[in-house]
């Protein structure tokens, strides 16, 4: 929670502020070897929390169940009929329609074994969802079902289940096939049907490397069998999901994960979630016009959280959701075992309440897009309804309210639509945040703000739109555009702590929990890394706003190819910060001051540029928990290399220290599994810290010095 240091201004910031302006005022621009950079350890600003290094997960499509999930199978639980054709997903509706984004026609599917009139869909008694599929019987020859594009690896194991119900005397066989001939396949076979459905173990070793391998599901006999489910897996799965996701997440010990949406959340039944994973219905999601089997439910999540060892961060359903509905959420995580949600938790196999303290109201209530969409005079009382039920479960748990500043009223074209402005004015109807902090604060901890930033648009304040930046942002402004909207998001709440007299009594900090700088096609590229270093800057120097940050999607950090994973520049660069940067920021100063902005102030451009007065640099500095250590981060957001005078203040430093560094040979430099690294973060041991250290192009430089 932000302290009474907010709004009373610490000479932290309040130096900050006179710097900035009185430079600006100067004009005084150095791109020479002349900067420097005043760092005064004895002024410190808020403790800069762990959640500032947060990932988001929603499922949006394959996100969650093909990016961490190890399940090998597609629609294991029968969603679509058995066809020898692709299957025909429903029809799109919303955003989805007509979106080729959304455009998701099953790759793989089951299709028939002995003809297309051998399986039929019995959607009188399925064991789960709306249907099962029915294998008519031809004697001697097989019927049945198969799913190929496997990709399977010689030597090593595959474990699963099956869940059948069938004719008594029936035999199936249950083959996994790597390659043609009778030594390339290994057969389960099943003598014991009931007319009841029975669960049967499914164990393989490969012979043999395959990416198209077959599952293939068959019968012989008189009668007909029924597959109420089938699952299949690498045998070294971690509670599911796949290690080597597991293993890269875990090294960016990130503080918290959001889930599970993100615009799914709205029209997700989390019930559906939970219980027997096998017998949890398949859904279409409507959202992102996907299947969806309900494998990674809320036990699912906590899970992953615990193995990768973060804080859980759960948004509820306020779309099509109900207060109601979001309490036993509640009471089925955090409630003992006692009370009824928390009975059924203990019954699916978790006596021990999760304790989740992070929970959000809602994802992005305020667009139209949004699934259960209503006015905002309606929200706002839809959200006191879940605050308080939800609370009546928990009272300690931390809110956070689905807010839209102007920024990204305008981003998102929004405020047009409630009240005509292009740029909302702040406290207008059409101004989400302003509005819930006015009419809902009591029952607000957090606020939540998104951003997504692209330098390649910019907001035209003349003709009410994007419009394409011409010319293109040079190198420099182009890494500062993810900052840019920090900057926007902390100059909206300094107006709303001037407009809101409650809100000083009681300030809410800002949770950006969904947020990402996107270059198109630059997936696992070096290119983003300078951008988001700035964005993080501007995120420490206001700590005591920013208390949460959640990249959008923690599958965005690391590279994988299906059978390893690694940390990819950005997920490098995050493990770097958390590793290696303080906790304490401390008060920066400088010589060149960064320009102004070349777009007018408004919506979601600032009126003052981020970064420090160091141009073309950005640096941020902070101390450990202990305060016996200083972090001096350093960004070079340029494309020629520049220098820096340090000087030091407050306190001396050791005679020797440590240098980690990110800088590749090129911007667009790689990490991708299964290939060579273009990137590494560089660890130097130095002396005493230089007076002017040497910065290489689009460098991210941490420098760590023992406090004397």
């Amino acid at each position: 929670m932000l302290s009474a240091v907010l709004h009373k201004r610490t000479p932290f910031f309040r130096g900050l502020l006179v710097l900035g302006f009185s430079y600006l005022a100067a004009g005084a621009l150095s791109q020479t070897p002349d900067i420097t950079a005043a760092i005064d350890i004895s002024k410190t600003g808020a403790t800069i929390s762990k959640n500032m290094y947060g990932q988001f997960l929603e499922h949006g499509g394959d996100i969650v169940n093909e990016g961490l999930w190890s399940e090998m199978l597609v629609d294991r639980k029968f969603f679509y009929p058995i066809e020898t054709t692709a299957p025909t997903p429903p029809p799109a509706i919303g955003n989805a329609a007509g979106n080729p984004r959304f455009a998701n026609i099953p790759k793989r599917w089951w299709s028939p074994v002995g003809g297309d009139s051998v399986v039929t869909m019995d959607n009188k008694a399925p064991y789960t969802g709306d249907q099962s599929p029915k294998v008519r019987l031809g004697g001697a020859e097989p019927h049945g079902i198969k799913q190929s594009g496997l990709v399977i690896r010689a030597r090593k194991a595959y474990t699963g289940r099956i869940i059948l119900a069938g004719t008594p005397g029936t035999v199936v066989r249950i083959a996994l096939i790597w390659n043609d001939g009778a030594h390339g396949r290994q057969t389960i076979t099943v003598h014991s049907l009931s007319r009841g459905y029975r669960t049967y173990a499914l164990r393989y070793i490969a012979d043999a490397d395959s990416d198209n391998a077959v599952l293939e599901i068959t019968g012989t006999g008189r009668g007909q069998f029924h597959v109420g489910a089938v699952s299949l897996m690498p045998a070294d799965n971690v509670s599911g999901f796949r290690p080597e996701i597991i293993a890269v997440l875990r090294q960016l010990r990130f503080g918290v994960l959001r889930f599970p949406g993100g615009n799914f959340v709205s029209s997700y039944e989390w019930r559906d979630g939970v219980g027997s994973i096998d017998t949890r219905p398949p859904i279409f999601d409507p959202v992102w016009h996907a299947l969806q089997p309900n494998d990674v439910g809320t036990d699912e999540f906590l899970t992953l959280c615990r193995l990768v060892g973060v804080d859980p961060y759960i948004t509820v359903n306020a779309g099509f959701g109900d207060a109601w509905s979001a309490r036993e959420l509640v009471e089925y995580t955090n409630g003992a075992a006692t009370t009824p949600m928390g009975r059924w938790r203990t019954q699916n196999g978790h006596p021990a309440p999760y304790n989740v303290k992070l929970w959000g109201i809602g994802n992005e209530p305020w667009g139209d897009y949004q699934m259960g969409a209503m006015a905002l005079p309606q929200y706002e009382l839809k959200h006191s309804l879940f605050a308080k039920e939800m609370k009546k479960i928990d009272p300690t748990i931390t809110l956070i309210a689905g807010g839209a500043m102007p920024d990204v009223m305008e981003g998102a074209d929004q405020a047009r639509r409630i009240n005509g402005q292009y740029v909302p004015d702040y406290l207008s109807s059409a101004d989400w945040t302003g509005q819930l902090l006015l009419h809902c604060l009591p029952n607000i901890d957090m606020v939540s703000e998104h951003y997504y930033a692209s330098g390649s648009v910019h907001t035209d304040m003349r003709l009410g739109k994007k419009v394409p930046i011409e010319p293109p942002l040079s190198s420099i402004e182009l890494q500062r555009a993810a900052a840019v909207q920090v900057r926007a998001k902390y100059e909206h709440y300094e107006r709303y702590l001037e407009l809101i007299p409650a809100l000083r009594a009681k300030p809410v900090p800002i949770a950006i929990d969904e947020w990402a700088y996107f270059l198109p096609g630059k997936r696992d590229s070096y290119s983003t890394v300078p951008a988001y270093a700035w964005a993080f800057h501007e995120m420490f120097r206001h700590s005591e706003i920013f208390q949460m940050a959640n990249l959008t999607f923690a599958t965005s950090t690391f590279s994988s190819n299906g059978a390893e994973a690694v940390l990819n520049p950005t997920g490098l660069l995050f493990k770097m910060y958390r590793d290696h940067f303080g906790v304490i920021p401390v008060e920066v100063s400088g010589n060149s001051p960064q320009p102004k902005p070349r777009f007018p102030a408004g919506g979601d451009q600032p009126a003052i540029n981020p970064g420090s007065p160091t141009y073309p640099l950005d640096v941020s500095a902070a101390l450990s928990v202990d305060r016996k250590t200083l972090a001096i981060a350093v960004l070079n957001p340029s494309d020629v290399e520049q220098s820096l005078h340090l000087d030091i203040h407050g306190a001396a430093l050791a005679s020797a220290g440590k240098l980690w560094r990110m800088a590749p040979n090129s911007i667009d430099a790689t990490v991708k599994a299964g290939s060579p690294a273009e990137v590494k973060v560089e660890e130097q041991s130095l002396g005493t810290l230089p007076a002017v250290v040497t910065l290489r192009p689009y460098s991210v430089n941490i420098y760590s010095y023992p406090v004397q």
